[in-house]
Formats: C-alpha cells, sequence, structure tokens
C-alpha cells in the first residue's frame, strides 16, 4: 500500500466535489421502492472506482459506527482506494460523524482521511434533535475539536451547522467564530431545502466576509427544485467544496445531482471549474447508480439519452436533417453517443419513410410513405402494451401494401455489439417499444 497522503501536500482545484452518494445517496427512498434498502458492498466498490475515474477526489461515506456492515465496508473500500492511487492519484475517503467520541474513534481506527463534523445549530434542531443550546453546542464540539486537532493533525476537519439556512446569522456566527480555528473548512448545509439563490448568495458574502481565510463546502437539497441552481450560485459566490451525489439521489428529494453540476458549468463556459474530472465517464457513472436502483436514469437529469430522445413529428424530421435542430448541447462530451427517435402516434410520415428504407430496407416512395404513415396513425392508438410500432409498420408494409424488401448480398462477416462501448450505449433504454437508436445516422 502506498505511503498515506497528506492533505496539506494536496493543491485545491477550483472546484472540489464532495461526493456522497455512499452516504447520502443511501438515505433514498429509491432503495427501498424494489425492497433493496442498502448498497451492498460489490455496488459500493463498482460506485467508488467509477467516482474516482471520473475525477473525484472527496467521496464521503458513513462513519464505521453506523453498523457492523459500513464497518467492514468502510474498509473494503479503503482497498479499493488504495488499490486505483498509482492510476488515479488520491482520492480521501471522509467519515460523516456526529459531534460524539464514538463516532470519532470508530472513524480514526478505519482510516478515514477526514471527519466531516455535523450538529444541528437551528432552532427547530436545537427544539426537537439534540436539546442543547448554542452555547452548549460549543461546549460539547470545542473540546472534541481541539483534542482531534491535536492527536490528528493530518485529519481534514470540517465543521457544518446543520440546517444552516433555518440558523441566523448570528446564532450560525456564534458557533462558527469558536469553531473556524480549528478546522479546514465550514458548513453550508441546507439541510431541509428552504434557501434560494438570492439567499444563499447572501450567506455566502457573510461567510466570507467574516472568515476571509477560511474555505467553504455546500450542501444543497432539492425539497424546493433549488438544489442544483443554489449549487451554482455558492460557487460563483466562491465556495469551493459542493457535496453532490449521482443523480442527485438522497434524503426525501436528494441534493445535486454530480453529473448535472459539471454539465451546467461547462455549458456555461466556466471550464476552470471542470479541472481533473473526465466528462465521459459521467453518463456511464449515471448508468451504473441507475441500474443499482433498477430504473433508468431519471428524465430530469440532463446527463441522459432521454435529453436525446424525440418523440414529436417536427423534431424527428428535423433532427434526420441536423442533429443540432433539437440537440443544443453537447451531450456527447459527456458520454451520451446516440440519439434516439421513438415511433408513435406523433411520428410524421418522414421518419416512417425513413425507418421502412434506411433502417428496414423496404423499397417504397415518399407517396407510399405518407399512406403507410396515415394508416399507421389510425392503429397506434389500439396498440396493446406488448406491441411495438414498429411492428405495425412492418406489417402494414408487407401484408397491405406488399413492400418488398432490397436483396443485400450475404456477408461472412458478422456484425457484432462493440464490447469497448459502455453498456449505458449497449442498452439505453430496456423495454421501451419503439425505440430506434440512430447512432449518428442521417446526422
Amino acid at each position: 500500500m502506498p505511503d498515506p497522503f497528506r492533505f496539506s501536500q494536496y493543491a485545491p482545484r477550483p472546484l472540489e466535489i464532495v461526493d456522497t452518494t455512499l452516504r447520502e445517496g443511501q438515505q433514498t427512498s429509491l432503495l427501498h421502492d424494489h425492497h433493496k434498502y442498502f448498497f451492498t458492498r460489490a455496488d459500493k466498490e463498482e460506485i467508488l472506482r467509477a467516482l474516482i475515474i471520473c475525477g473525484v477526489k472527496f467521496v464521503e461515506l458513513f462513519a464505521p459506527v453506523v453498523s457492523p456492515q459500513e464497518k467492514a465496508d468502510f474498509a473494503a473500500l479503503k482497498a479499493v482506494r488504495d488499490g486505483l492511487i498509482t492510476q488515479k492519484g488520491y482520492t480521501f475517503l471522509l467519515a460523516h460523524v456526529r459531534c460524539h467520541p464514538r463516532d470519532v474513534e470508530s472513524a480514526i481506527a478505519a482510516g478515514a482521511d477526514g471527519l466531516n463534523f455535523y450538529i444541528g445549530t437551528s432552532a427547530e434542531s436545537r427544539a426537537f434533535n439534540h436539546g442543547r443550546d448554542l452555547d452548549a453546542i460549543i461546549a460539547q464540539v470545542v473540546p472534541l475539536l481541539e483534542d482531534v486537532r491535536r492527536h490528528h493533525p493530518d485529519l481534514i476537519l470540517r465543521f457544518s451547522g446543520e440546517d444552516a439556512f433555518r440558523t441566523r446569522d448570528a446564532e450560525l456566527f456564534h458557533v462558527y467564530d469558536t469553531v473556524a480555528p480549528l478546522v479546514d473548512r465550514l458548513g453550508l448545509p441546507d439541510t431541509v431545502g428552504v434557501a434560494a439563490p438570492d439567499a444563499v448568495a447572501h450567506r455566502v458574502r457573510a461567510l466570507r466576509e467574516r472568515y476571509p481565510a477560511m474555505d467553504f463546502e455546500g450542501h444543497f437539497h432539492e425539497d424546493r427544485g433549488f438544489a442544483l441552481t443554489n449549487t451554482l450560485a455558492a460557487w460563483r459566490g466562491g465556495v469551493r467544496y459542493q457535496d453532490t451525489t449521482v443523480l442527485g439521489i438522497g434524503e426525501r428529494s436528494g441534493i445535486t445531482s454530480l453529473t448535472a453540476l459539471l454539465f451546467n458549468l461547462f455549458i456555461d463556459h466556466e471550464y476552470d471549474a471542470l479541472e481533473g474530472y473526465h466528462l465521459r465517464g459521467l453518463y456511464p457513472l449515471n448508468v451504473l447508480v441507475a441500474d443499482k436502483l433498477k430504473m433508468l436514469v431519471p428524465p430530469r437529469e440532463p446527463v441522459s439519452l432521454t435529453n436525446r430522445t424525440h418523440t414529436a413529428g417536427v423534431h424527428q424530421s428535423a433532427v434526420l436533417n441536423g442533429a443540432a435542430a433539437y440537440e443544443a448541447n453537447p451531450l456527447d462530451q459527456f458520454g451520451v453517443n446516440a440519439s434516439e427517435i421513438l415511433l408513435g402516434p406523433l411520428s410524421g410520415w418522414n421518419i416512417i419513410h425513413y425507418f421502412l428504407k434506411e433502417i428496414r430496407y423496404y423499397q417504397l416512395d415518399e407517396g407510399t410513405a405518407r399512406e403507410i404513415a396515415a394508416a399507421f396513425k389510425e392503429r397506434v392508438y389500439q396498440l396493446a402494451p406488448d406491441v411495438a410500432p414498429e411492428q405495425v409498420l412492418v406489417d402494414l408494409a408487407e401484408k397491405e401494401f406488399g413492400l418488398a424488401r432490397l436483396a443485400l448480398p450475404e456477408t461472412r462477416t458478422q456484425i457484432v455489439q462493440r464490447l469497448d462501448e459502455p453498456p449505458a450505449n449497449r442498452s439505453a433504454h430496456p423495454g421501451r417499444p419503439g425505440g430506434i437508436a440512430l447512432n449518428g445516422r442521417g446526422r
């Protein structure tokens, strides 16, 4: 195993993602939808490996004290990380810990590179969570941080006032003033998702003015649908570290999506923020985690095949001539290297002509295609769930219009699926009938 790498040796990039898929992400209710409840060790190892390959340098895990399983998984994940160090450089494994000696001791014993301390500072947290006032919080936290800093000076330490956006500035400062000299960065968590971008910008300005030498870490929940915009506001205000999960999964509605954040920074030409991130690995990463959840990549996730899928006839016709008509963003740079056109009741005669002639090799002219399209539109609304729209077209072409196929020369070379193509592109939408993956045809 390589010698331990010290955080003091690391030169932080303009944007450092702290990915918490293996901690916050395990709190998603989506795992319960299929009676799975947790990521298996194999799941975690695959996800960690993919995160490291994509350039993530900070990964947050549960404190080992959470359960014997999490303790054993922490050791296994550390071994995965260590196995990739010579290829991908050092990735820091951080433990999410309460301000409690048991949490701290378990994380240090497991070999964590850093501790992410948290305790609620809002009136709601103080009343209904731990029951301590601000001075009692300080009395609990400061000696613990001093002890860790004294005996483990190389550990990365972050402190977050949980539910910070329901904590008044003066109350948060009261705690942070005493904690700031003891930690590497202060957290800015919107734990219950109440913040909007203007409030984020205000809070970031206030913190940076009060603690000008300090790094900050944002953590924004999606309860109002603002997680991504709040993260962007925080980063543009000077918050270097940002918490994400793959697909934005997490407690309740989740937090900021890792791939959506990098995608939007790319679109806005903020290329400095992308230093060291492997963008083409992001769609396969999304597909990997979606598969663990037994779902497709969600339609609201911008780095997805859904974002290059077309159903309206006008769109389909234009995309055949030039994808840029309805695909404004270079998703191929994020690993989405296919487009998909879905046959259905909104499809026009031109895509039906294209499908029958260019994909199924029937001999037909545009006039016949128009007639077939009219017949198709009459029948497609009555389709049984197990009948694909393309089968209706084939039946119309052969049985009612008597179309013949082109006689193609036989070939001895068997064409097989490329094995080096990411799994995401080999099975982009399993179970979705009527999909035509164009893969660049007519583009």
